[in-house]
């Protein structure tokens, strides 16, 4: 028994126990059956396989695309997405409405695979169907606004008629990765179909079952099968291609991929949107309620095994309440149960890659070398599968150690303590990246002053990360190198269009007429833009 499990257990708590086992296995879900109807349509000619990180076997053989295949996706896209930009908006989004109701409906499917694909327990896995749900019902009821034609003031007014048309790019290439296998594949789709266009989808090969499911879905919903195809493969040899022939790009990694694809965009001039790595902070103020912040903490730092992107991976507590926080925080993870089965009840799941596995207890060993303390958690678990990791808290972290300022992606936390609120700040953004930041207080004033002030995209008071990420009229990214652009609301949907404006000229003509001559008519049009001004014309 290690140190943080004999701690739980005279805690009386039940110390990171293997959860109940589910009926179901990996042979129940993934039949032959299934593999077939979801990767008929995929255009590969060469063979692949994914693998379940619970156990380590493999899950099903799959189709892998060559360079060709690619093109091939491509030149299928394109020729159906005229048809489909050409279906009213209306009829469009009706489509992301039946799919909402289809995935509430069928949820325990791609919840199994989920789960068989990243290995993480079932309820954070079902932070996914929310997610994608939310999304749906979103753009199913505001994609017609959002894309309806504006009038917009002309150069002279009444005579200039503009109006501001949203036009669809045309094939959008997307690149999903692992980690939300549903959400970051599907949820970034639906606005691209609801704006009339076509998606060529990569997503990660380990987790390619979840997103054919979804596509299978959304297929099932009404959307054209032509519409939406799907490539698999590695992603050096597959993700060039997919910028090669797109006309934008979606990706969601690593910053040092993310820029690799924006270098490949923009010797194309086209588009992109990149949403990468995170070093996000938590803070934790004098007056936060203690009990609640640990509680929150925990959701903050362990979902997914901390292999979200706006987990939060440096959590700083003020000096007058960190101890308190600390034995509250600690006990709560030393009680945590990790799990593999297919069923409700693990507090956490599985890393989902040797590679991930590999990378925490790199961080983890070296910052206990250097002299950092381990709280809770330190050590691998085999003996519930062969990439889990105990839930750790580390404190006394500080530079050069790789925890401190490289993201873990992993179910690693550090701990600091502050003083001073300024300091605090400075130090939360002193990071090259800009993702997602939390402030716990019981002042509403102080926490949204305090939450200005931090350089990320999203701030969460009093929660981790799923307010804000689950408020779809709200953009949702990252600054600095945490990405470019955003999802969510309107900026999630008007960039995978092109803006267009259409001017018709009345009456006159924007030139010299009745009888003017050219300095005539510049003095009245001088004399005009005075007078629009004074009117107060905008």
């Amino acid at each position: 028994m290690t140190d943080s499990q004999a701690l739980a257990a005279a805690l009386g708590t039940n110390p990171l126990a293997a959860a109940p086992a589910g009926a179901r296995t990996a042979a129940d879900v993934v039949t032959p059956e299934v593999v077939a109807q979801l990767t008929r349509d995929v255009v590969g000619s060469g063979r692949t396989a994914n693998h379940t990180p619970l156990t380590g076997e493999k899950l099903a053989d799959l189709p892998e695309s060559t360079p060709e295949d690619v093109a091939t996706a491509f030149d299928r896209a394109r020729a159906a997405q005229p048809v489909w930009a050409a279906v009213p908006v209306r009829r469009r989004a009706a489509i992301l409405l039946r799919f909402h109701d289809l995935v509430l409906e069928r949820q325990a499917e791609v919840l199994d695979l989920i789960q068989l694909e990243t290995g993480k327990a079932r309820l954070h896995a079902h932070e996914e169907i929310q997610a994608v749900a939310i999304a749906a019902r979103h753009y199913g009821r505001k994609a017609a606004s959002y894309l309806k034609p504006k009038r917009r003031t002309g150069a002279i007014p009444t005579l200039t008629k503009v109006t501001e048309l949203r036009q669809p790019r045309g094939v959008v290439g997307q690149i999903a990765p692992w980690n939300y296998p549903f959400e970051l594949s599907i949820g970034d789709a639906l606005p691209a179909f609801v704006s009339g266009n076509a998606v060529v989808m990569k997503p990660d090969t380990e987790t390619a079952l979840t997103a054919l499911w979804a596509r299978d879905l959304l297929v099932e919903a009404g959307l054209p099968a032509e519409v939406f195809q799907v490539v698999l493969g590695e992603g050096p040899v597959v993700g060039p291609e997919i910028v090669k022939h797109a006309d934008y790009v979606s990706f969601t990694g690593s910053t040092r991929t993310g820029r690799e694809v924006a270098q490949g965009a923009a010797a194309r001039l086209i588009g992109v949107s990149l949403e990468l790595g995170g070093k996000n902070a938590m803070l934790v103020l004098e007056d936060a309620d203690v009990e609640k912040a640990a509680a929150g903490a925990v959701r903050a730092c362990f979902s997914s095994a901390g292999q979200l992107c706006i987990s939060i991976e440096r959590l700083y507590v003020h000096a007058s309440i960190a101890d308190d926080f600390v034995a509250r925080f600690a006990a709560r993870t030393k009680a945590m149960r990790l799990g593999a089965s297919l069923a409700y009840g693990a507090d956490m799941g599985s890393l989902a890659g040797e590679r991930q596995l590999e990378n925490v207890k790199r961080h983890v060993e070296e910052a206990v070398a250097k002299g950092a303390t381990l709280v809770a958690g330190g050590v691998a678990r085999p003996d519930i599968g062969p990439l889990f990791f105990e839930p750790t808290i580390l404190d006394g972290v500080e530079a050069p150690m790789a925890v401190c300022t490289e993201e873990t992606f992993g179910p690693v936390v550090s701990l600091y303590r502050f003083t001073d609120e300024d300091e605090v700040v400075a130090q939360a953004n002193a990071t090259p990246y800009g993702l997602n930041s939390s402030v716990w207080t019981k002042d509403a004033k102080r926490g949204h002053a305090v939450a200005a002030r931090l350089r990320t995209g999203t701030v969460n008071i009093n929660e981790g990360y799923a307010p804000a990420y689950g408020s779809v009229q709200a953009p949702m990214g990252g600054m600095k190198e945490s990405g470019l652009g955003r999802r969510h609301g309107s900026e999630g949907i008007l960039k995978y269009t092109e803006a267009q404006t259409v001017a018709h000229q009345r009456l006159i003509p924007m030139a010299p007429s009745f009888g003017m001559d050219d300095e005539k008519y510049a003095a009245f049009m001088s004399t005009s833009l005075k007078a629009l001004k004074v009117l107060r014309f905008r």
